[in-house]
């Protein structure tokens, strides 16, 4: 794996994506961290795990395989919905097909 994998760049735009401000003096630093990360990320690739079985399962931990695992989900079913039109009729504010809730991020 290169050195640099994350440039300045990719820095940026991922802190743009999550919405982050980081000043010129953080951007070289989060992009150190970020590379540390994929590096060890790396090395993890790297190690045989044939033959190691894994330490735990959703499926397993969710139910369907032993029990002792933990309760069964119940199963899918398909079941009618609310009636949109009731339920807009008793919002706050809608356009009659959405609900229309004020805007809370600012870019």
């Amino acid at each position: 794996m290169s050195e640099q994998a994350v440039s300045i760049e990719d820095v940026r735009r991922v802190a743009e994506l999550a919405n982050l401000e980081l000043t010129p003096e953080e951007e070289p630093r989060m992009q150190r961290d970020l590379n540390a990360i994929l590096g060890h990320i790396a090395q993890l690739n790297e190690l045989n795990t044939e033959g190691v079985p894994p330490m735990a399962q959703v499926g397993e931990m969710l139910g369907g395989v032993p029990e002792s695992h933990g309760e069964p989900l119940r199963t899918d079913a398909v079941r009618p919905s609310v009636d949109r039109a009731a339920v807009m009729a008793v919002a706050p504010e809608s356009d009659g097909r959405f609900f229309k809730v004020p805007k809370v991020i600012e870019r």
